[in-house]
């Protein structure tokens, strides 16, 4: 029962740090899941033979949270910084979707395309505005993912470290 509950939880990470590039899946939270498995089912412990403590889950869940909050507020203002409406950054995230058939390079470059076009279409902007707004809004994306993915990435760093 241990092993599975190990690799269920190491799975649950590889899951969080896949959910934190792919939209639609929750990376973090799928990270801190498999975080909460091995507390509640796993008898794992660290390099010096201690359990993962309760203060260690909820500081992660904290930082969780703070990840999930943020990954809607920073593209918003990277956005926002370059004089970017909110078309730009759903035209960012239509665009990220649309580049899901070619991933990476395709999710990248929606991103940044979609951003341009509902700024140069929708909000009315001159190209070279949308351009610069655009670009916040890929930059805000990038930060955003940048944050989930290492906090995911630290994540199963502990899950495989509580583990085995």
């Amino acid at each position: 029962m241990e092993t599975f509950i190990a690799i269920l939880a190491i799975a649950l990470g590889i899951v969080g740090i896949i959910g934190s590039i792919a939209p639609g899946l929750p990376g973090p939270p799928m990270s801190w899941l498999g975080m909460l498995a091995l507390y509640i089912w796993g008898s794992g412990t660290n390099a010096a033979h201690e359990p993962m403590s309760t203060t260690f889950l909820l500081v992660w869940l904290g930082i969780v949270i703070v990840i999930s909050i943020l990954d809607y507020i920073v593209p918003a203002y990277f956005t926002k910084i370059t004089g970017g409406s909110k078309y730009g950054g759903w035209g960012a995230i239509a665009g990220l979707f649309l580049g899901l058939i070619y991933p990476p390079v395709g999710m990248i470059l929606g991103s940044l395309i979609g951003a341009f076009v509902a700024e140069l279409l929708f909000a009315g902007k001159d190209t070279a505005t949308s351009l610069k707004s655009a670009f916040g809004a890929f930059l805000g994306f990038l930060f955003g993912t940048g944050l989930k993915l290492t906090v995911s990435a630290v994540m199963l760093f502990y899950l495989v470290v509580y583990a085995f």
